[in-house]
């Protein structure tokens, strides 16, 4: 925990950490919950599913499933320590991050999951990506600047 210099206190939890914490857990909801239709095999959440689709995410090597769940749920369990302001919060988003480029490479890299996503499952990937590094940079920074303990 870092002291301020001038004032001998920790700094103030700022209002945008709670906000940024709360919209973390929500956005790392929404993909538990895809995580859990797609694993329980829901029929009615894969009924939008195509043939081929349903096909690619049945058909996962249980080393990408592993790779899968690691990334979900450490995103998850991230969101949540950086709720209770929590410095582990950091290496928690940092495996998530390891743990979906690893899922992302097999989806796109060797198989063809680009070709079944389409441009918008590309993009909605994208946004994944850059949403994840986000938190992982703002819980650095919050460590850094001693809010997180």
């Amino acid at each position: 925990m870092m002291i301020d210099e001038d004032t001998g206190l920790k700094p103030d939890t700022p209002w945008h950490l709670w906000l940024a914490g709360i919209l973390a857990v929500l956005w790392n909801a929404m993909g538990a919950f895809d995580y859990v239709m797609t694993q329980t095999r829901n029929e009615a959440y894969l009924a939008s599913f195509t043939e081929e689709q349903l096909a690619f995410f049945t058909s996962f090597p249980t080393w990408m499933v592993f790779a899968w769940a690691t990334a979900i749920w450490t995103s998850v369990i991230g969101s949540v320590l950086l709720l209770f302001k929590s410095k582990f919060s950091v290496p928690v988003f940092g495996i998530s991050i390891v743990s979906m480029l690893i899922s992302y490479f097999h989806n796109y890299v060797l198989e063809n999951g680009a070709e079944l996503m389409g441009a918008g499952g590309l993009l909605f990937t994208g946004v994944i990506i850059i949403v994840a590094f986000a938190l992982f940079f703002y819980a650095r920074g919050m460590a850094k600047r001693g809010v997180l303990a």
